[in-house]
């Protein structure tokens, strides 16, 4: 992992630039960045969070070089256009599509999926915070839809990359969690996301699954038409070193995935 990291710890998308060379930029925060988050909380209006939170973001801002817009995320699949968004407070959502340099979309996560998103020639881009919960209802789905509207092309001239996640070794789930994604728990098999959960019970012998979050995302993504994905090889949980993780250490932290278009 440190190795894929650059020489201020922060993880960049491996993907080709688009056509129009450095009109797209992309990073992720993770333990390792710096300087160091202070608190790694992005809130400012977390109860304790206050300046650190706010140090924080302007760090993401530095690294950008660009605005950040900032989502209250409810783990759904509501997507917003950050770039025309004027409220002052940040839109209730948990995906942004942005096509107006200078104004990135940001997303957090502690175990749930990021997914960053952008055309081939560079015109528009998107951040999704995809957990279990979002990846069921639609989000990324819907991300496409939007993004392509805002890059005036059809899916298959987007690209994506999935940041670190918690990975398939570590993602035990219920029969809720198969249910949401058209999983017969009593069957396990028939449809295209069955192949992503695996069977592991518990000693007692209760019945539950490991599931595969990266799997289950580039199954929607090449179901709405993008076939190109990089990333989604990182597990939160097994690498303390490198990521927060909500499962594993609860909320000790969060990290910040971002892009942008640049002028």
């Amino acid at each position: 992992m440190r190795s894929e990291l650059d020489a201020l710890g922060w993880l960049r998308p491996d993907w080709p630039q688009p056509g129009t060379g450095a009109r797209v930029r992309a990073l992720m925060s993770t333990r390792r960045s710096r300087p160091a988050f202070e608190g790694a909380d992005f809130d400012p209006g977390r109860d304790g969070a206050g300046a650190a939170a706010r140090s924080n973001r302007e760090q993401i801002a530095q690294a950008l070089g660009v605005r950040p817009r900032w989502l209250r995320q409810v783990h759904g699949a509501e997507v917003v256009r950050v770039d025309r968004w004027t409220a002052d407070t940040p839109p209730v959502a948990d995906a942004a599509v942005s096509a107006s340099p200078g104004v990135a979309c940001v997303v957090l996560v502690a175990d749930c999926l990021p997914v960053l998103l952008c055309d081939d020639a560079g015109r528009a881009v998107a951040a999704a915070h995809a957990g279990w919960r979002g990846l069921a209802a639609g989000v990324l789905e819907r991300s496409v839809a939007m993004l392509c509207e805002a890059a005036h092309c059809q899916p298959q001239a987007l690209q994506a990359w999935l940041g670190p996640c918690i990975g398939p070794r570590r993602f035990e789930v219920g029969e809720d969690v198969l249910q949401a994604f058209g999983v017969d728990p009593a069957v396990s098999t028939g449809t295209p996301a069955a192949a992503h959960f695996t069977r592991r019970d518990r000693a007692d012998g209760s019945p539950r699954w490991l599931a595969d979050l990266p799997a289950l995302a580039r199954q929607r993504l090449a179901g709405a038409g993008v076939g190109r994905t990089r990333g989604g090889r990182w597990c939160t949980v097994e690498d303390a070193s490198s990521f927060f993780s909500f499962r594993r250490d609860g909320a000790l932290g969060r990290m910040a995935a971002a892009i942008s278009l640049v002028g």
